[in-house]
């Protein structure tokens, strides 16, 4: 089943790395998603780029680059920065393509639109990246802004992939991939364009909801009906599943399963 599927893993260094690493080909896990966040940035980044580029060159790897963790003194050097990655992820990595992301707290000038605009000077079209989206905006207003942001990414050309929010209003869900179909996969504009759909995954349990409940993530919207029952978010969130597959949604599982335990439980839910 995870042959189909995408896993994220984090890490505090390279020898968890490469454990974590050899745990997922053990279990035939080749597509892995290496997130920009606690450690996981700088120059730890790049040494992460080198390693796996290195030492498990059959892997298909995509980085996240977060464009608040990357900021380095100004714009200027931080854009530097970025280009540095780029050369080094063309060198080491065989899948050419990022997920840019801006960050949960977005920085003025530099963020992922921003970024896209001054690529076009910079790169031809040998570059993909992935965006993120959050189907799950209540107000109609919040719905608009997303949905113009995600076009105006788009319009770079350098973007073939869409990387949904979790979240657990199925309802929302299906709303915005309908307004997909509609406005992007049938457009004239963008039908050339083989643009990916990837969507998050947890594996609901009682210690996930109860840190979610007492720090809820930014961006990240959660009803009551599922924090506060694990037989409901255990529902929801296979919903959600069956959902992504019967509409070629790539699940990224972002839940840790780095242990047997851990895939054992994993694979168990999913199959349920």
């Amino acid at each position: 089943m995870f042959n189909n599927f995408r896993v994220e893993i984090s890490f505090k260094d390279l020898d968890q790395l490469q454990k974590k690493l050899d745990f997922c080909l053990q279990k035939k896990i080749h597509k892995i998603n290496i997130p920009c966040k606690g450690n996981i940035k700088k120059e730890f980044l790049l040494e992460v780029v080198k390693f796996i580029g290195l030492k498990y060159k059959n892997l298909d790897v995509i980085y996240h680059y977060s464009l608040f963790h990357q900021f380095h003194k100004n714009i200027y050097l931080s854009y530097q920065w970025f280009l540095n990655f780029l050369e080094l992820n063309k060198l080491y990595n065989n899948n050419n393509q990022i997920l840019l992301v801006s960050g949960s707290r977005k920085r003025n000038e530099f963020q992922v639109s921003d970024i896209l605009e001054k690529l076009k000077y910079d790169l031809t079209k040998n570059v993909n990246f992935g965006v993120a989206f959050n189907p799950y905006f209540l107000e109609d207003k919040d719905c608009k802004i997303e949905r113009n942001r995600l076009i105006d990414k788009l319009n770079s050309d350098f973007v073939n992939s869409i990387w949904l929010q979790f979240g657990s209003e199925i309802n929302l869900l299906e709303r915005e991939i309908n307004f997909f179909n509609k406005k992007i996969f049938n457009s004239q504009q963008f039908i050339d364009n083989e643009i990916k759909i990837y969507g998050s995954l947890f594996i609901p349990s009682k210690q996930f909801l109860a840190r979610f409940k007492f720090r809820p993530w930014r961006g990240v919207y959660l009803s009551n009906k599922y924090l506060n029952s694990l037989e409901e978010s255990t529902i929801i969130t296979k919903n959600i599943i069956d959902f992504y597959l019967f509409n070629n949604v790539i699940p990224l599982v972002e839940t840790e399963l780095s242990t047997e335990k851990q895939f054992v439980e994993a694979q168990n839910f999913i199959n349920l």
